[in-house]
């Protein structure tokens, strides 16, 4: 043979032969057509023409069955097809294929053959001849041989075999995948995962920053506003920090504040002299706090400071509301008032309930009231108009929830309920507690109920069965707030505590206000709760509690301030 010089062997079929001028190279032999069963082209747009016919068919495997012996000599073995065969000098020209071996998948990857070999001595006597020993098998054989090896390993010796094969088999596929399809995959990733990947390399980092991303995280998490922060050091230029995502970041670090941050030093807020808060609301940055001294007091949650005194009720005032710079409230003089809280004036007072007014539940321009008198009446703030009376308790109401389609009631008749206000109509009668029921929670799926029992408990609002029973206070709970399943209870043991509705269990416990006085007198009367904020009305009857309002912030970030 020479180096233009390709022949077909004879024991496969006819001599076909092809010699010319032109020098063959290893991607030219392997570029190869099946024109029929029988019958192999080399095209000649790829190389010298070169074809075989004979009666014998042909697979493609077989004639893709190379063995490189040298840089200028590539055989197609007689074991796998007819022979062909091409020597030249070594101006052949090799191209990159698929590694067969692992020794070419390690240099494939760049990492060098000796950084595996042991040190234990010099290699034992007859490896050579074992080594060919296994080249000379089949692939079967081989992988028998190799199950048997195995099998004979000491653990030591198989933890050697995973640590000299797995890292040739790991790949950085994210970085491998067009951007659009990595982000496709990180979007499979909870938030808390997504974070801990943008830590494994700078290109990572980049992707687990992108803010579409990040913004679809946040409504899955109910978060709807982004977040603008400080400019902040960029990895690369170009680099821009998410919005959505330090929006995230910040919500769960306000989470973690509630369950287990620090608390900083409360602020504290006195205005009512030793006269019992009955009343409580907490809106934007300001608290409106009611007295039975007769009077409403504007606070700013910010500075603390008492913005204005609202005076115009003839009795205690025992119930109130708040949106906006609207502010109503309810008294023992039987009416409810509406008021403006940027100048305190009274915009209307509301005339129909024959006994104190207990408790309030305001819903965009409709407010719903619950009185001494066993009723509860619904109102249209604007015009001051009673629209609706409803009657079903036979002893007072105490608490009131209204969502704008259901209203829910309990009473010191120990019942709860669910009502239609269109129609007048009751729809559940929630019975279980065994005492008054002073507080109340509803967010359209689930009723929580507070008593003079020390239970809370936990209702579905569609079928009007008990879900939970939340046990562990001492006292009556006269003041809750829920939201996304977590529900934050007042208790007149003067503890204040956090809880899961979904459970029923104390999936974590928090005494986030304990006064020095509890056990002896001390007792929080009211709470209201925000994301960030949590206000608690506390004091006694006798005098071993300083009556006051009690502020814990939970966000601690420049941007809050």
């Amino acid at each position: 043979m020479d180096q233009t010089s390709v022949t077909v062997g004879p024991d496969h079929g006819p001599d076909n032969s092809y010699c010319g001028s032109r020098p063959w190279t290893r991607q030219q032999l392997l570029w190869v057509q099946t024109m029929d069963q029988t019958s192999v082209t080399v095209g000649p747009d790829h190389g010298p023409d070169i074809s075989y016919c004979g009666s014998r068919p042909w697979t493609r495997h077989q004639l893709l069955w190379v063995q490189t012996m040298d840089q200028t000599s590539v055989t197609v073995g007689p074991d796998h097809g007819p022979d062909i065969s091409y020597c030249g000098p070594s101006s052949f020209v090799p191209f990159q294929t698929t590694p067969t071996t692992f020794g070419d998948l390690r240099a494939a990857n760049g990492h060098s053959a000796q950084r595996r070999r042991v040190t234990s001595g010099p290699p034992p006597s007859g490896l050579q001849d074992w080594l060919h020993t296994f080249q000379a098998w089949s692939g079967p054989e081989r992988l028998l041989a190799l199950d048997e090896l195995i099998d004979s390993c000491e653990s030591n010796q198989v933890k050697h075999m995973m640590q000299v094969i797995e890292p040739q088999f790991q790949r950085d596929f994210i970085s491998l995948l067009p951007k659009e399809l990595a982000l496709y995959v990180l979007t499979f990733l909870e938030p808390r995962d997504l974070m801990h990947a943008a830590q494994t390399c700078s290109y990572w980092r980049i992707l687990a920053e992108d803010n579409l991303l990040w913004r679809e995280k946040c409504r899955e998490e109910g978060i709807e506003e982004p977040l603008v922060v400080k400019r902040r050091k960029t990895l690369k230029p170009g680099f821009l920090h998410s919005p959505w995502k330090s929006a995230y970041v910040q919500q769960h670090r306000i989470e973690s504040n509630w369950r287990t941050g620090d608390i900083t030093s409360p602020k504290v807020l006195k205005g009512h002299d030793d006269h019992v808060i009955t009343c409580l609301q907490f809106c934007g940055d300001l608290i409106v706090s009611g007295s039975d001294d007769n009077t409403l007091k504007v606070w700013s949650a910010l500075t603390g400071k008492c913005l204005r005194t609202l005076v115009g009720h003839t009795g205690g005032v025992w119930s109130s509301q708040m949106s906006g710079n609207i502010v109503i409230s309810g008294s023992t003089d039987r009416t409810l008032k509406v008021w403006d809280a940027e100048s305190g004036e009274c915009v209307h007072t509301l005339y129909g309930h024959t006994s104190t007014v207990r408790c309030i539940h305001l819903h965009d321009k409709q407010v719903v009231s619950g009185s001494r008198d066993a009723t509860l009446r619904l109102w249209d703030v604007d015009s001051g108009e009673c629209l609706h009376v409803l009657t079903g308790h036979v002893a007072a109401v105490r608490c009131v929830q209204y969502d704008g389609r259901r209203v829910v009631s309990g009473g010191y008749d120990f019942m709860v309920k669910v009502w239609d206000p269109e129609t007048e109509t009751c729809l559940h009668t929630l019975q279980g507690h065994t005492n008054r029921v002073y507080s109340l929670q509803f967010d359209g799926a689930y009723v929580v109920s507070g008593s003079l029992d020390t239970s809370i408990r936990v209702w579905d609002v569609v079928t009007g069965g008990c879900v939970h029973t939340l046990t562990g206070h001492q006292s009556l709970t006269s003041g809750m707030e829920l939201k996304n399943n977590i529900l934050v209870s007042g208790n007149a043991d003067s503890t204040v505590r956090v809880w899961d509705i979904r459970t029923g269990q104390w999936e974590w416990i928090r005494d986030l206000v304990a006064l020095q006085s509890g056990g002896s007198g001390g007792v929080v009367w009211r709470i209201r709760a925000s994301n960030t904020r949590l206000v608690a009305a506390v004091g006694s009857r006798n005098g071993t509690e300083e009556t006051k309002l009690v502020v814990l912030d939970f966000d601690l970030t420049d941007t809050h301030k």
